[in-house]
């Protein structure tokens, strides 16, 4: 028989004040009953070795596992259907926070020997147990603390299964103990939002947005977690600000699945995004300037204190241009254009442009035209270079 524990009752020196499951738990009464009464009778030690009495405790009410998830050939299919179960109440000592987990089992062309449950850190993921079993207990965490874990699955020739998805829950005590008080920030930032992929179309590689996370401090930053054939890899960070991340050196037309946590400067993370998936982008193609489409020929001569120019402008192309632009640029700071005949010119700083009348606006295939312009320098008088005709290089001959 269960019942609430008087202060006679007291172990070790706790106040135990009521046993409780979480409310999400309630459907997994069957389970909780044969847990409690076990551990009443034989309180477990708090560590890898509570995976099997726990799975063998819980299996009486589970239905049997059905396989989920894909894997290459030779490779386990991936662990499916994570989810939070009741752990087995602590016995002495002090408190720490307990996390159930449960799934559905892999299969394998071999046979799946195990599993390896990875628990999401600021360093990335890190192993935080192994098991036999579809049932494990991750102990000393943080109670009331919401934690990040991925499984992936093995077999007896040393493949492992592609990951599951992150999955987020909060560890517990199974029971109300007296809690002590919190110490620093504990409080972690809001989950990344708002995921859009291929925000960067121009990007060559993969792109994706979110909405901004909050913190009651302040966000420092994020990390960006890929997934690949056998895990979750850390692909990048980006600074507290950003909105977006970019990789590079990836398959064009490929897929790739990200998420991301937001991280504070006390060291809490953030719940994961939604899963984001990407196909890697070519980039838009380079710019390719127009063919070579004129040819210039320039000269020039000292007069009146100045000089005077003549630049002679031929249509290379194979039809009319109905308008044309003409730009160069002057070397010297010193090089003024004071007036000019043929065109309608104009300078800035060392930037000149001339562009048609009415009456020579169109310039035939092979055809030539010529301009002019009489000027000032002070000192060296270098010709003109970088011309271009409605946006083509120009030769000079």
């Amino acid at each position: 028989m269960i019942r609430a524990m008087s202060s006679a009752d007291r172990p070790g020196g706790w106040l135990l004040s009521r046993l409780s499951w979480p409310a999400a738990w309630t459907a997994a009464g069957a389970v909780a009953a044969a847990l409690l009464a076990a551990n009443i009778a034989a309180p477990p030690v708090l560590a890898t070795s509570v995976t099997t009495a726990y799975a063998a405790s819980a299996s009486a009410g589970e239905p049997s596992p059905q396989p989920t998830g894909t894997g290459s050939a030779g490779t386990p299919t991936t662990p499916g259907e994570v989810r939070a179960c009741p752990p087995p109440l602590p016995t002495g000592g002090t408190p720490q926070g307990v996390v159930g987990l449960c799934w559905t089992a892999s299969t394998d062309d071999v046979g799946v020997t195990g599993y390896d449950v990875y628990r999401l850190t600021p360093d990335g993921f890190v192993k935080a147990t192994s098991t036999t079993s579809t049932i494990t207990v991750i102990t000393g965490l943080t109670i009331g603390r919401t934690y990040t874990f991925s499984i992936v699955a093995k077999d007896a020739d040393g493949n492992t299964s592609p990951p599951t998805a992150p999955f987020s829950t909060t560890a517990v005590t199974g029971m109300s103990v007296s809690p002590s008080p919190g110490t620093g920030d504990t409080t972690p930032p809001t989950k990344p939002a708002g995921m859009q992929a291929n925000c960067l179309p121009d990007f060559r590689g993969t792109s994706f947005c979110w909405t901004p996370s909050t913190d009651d401090v302040g966000v420092t930053g994020y990390d960006v977690y890929r997934r690949t054939d056998t895990g979750w890899t850390r692909a990048g960070t980006a600074s507290g600000t950003a909105r977006y991340f970019t990789e590079g050196n990836l398959v064009t037309g490929q897929s790739y699945v990200y998420f991301v946590v937001a991280k504070d400067a006390a060291g809490n993370l953030s719940l994961p995004s939604d899963l984001v998936t990407t196909v890697a982008s070519g980039g838009f193609p380079p710019y390719t300037p127009p063919p070579v489409s004129c040819r210039i020929k320039y000269d020039w001569w000292p007069w009146g204190g100045g000089f005077t120019a003549t630049v002679t402008i031929t249509n290379l192309g194979q039809t009319a241009m109905n308008g044309w632009t003409l730009r160069f640029v002057l070397p010297d700071a010193g090089q003024k254009i004071t007036s000019g005949w043929s065109a309608t010119w104009s300078q800035s700083g060392k930037d000149v442009t001339a562009a048609n009348t009415p009456w020579n606006a169109v310039i035939q295939p092979g055809a030539s035209l010529q301009i002019g312009f009489t000027g000032t320098s002070t000192g060296a008088n270098p010709e003109p270079t970088g011309f271009t005709l409605n946006g083509g290089a120009c030769i000079r001959g």
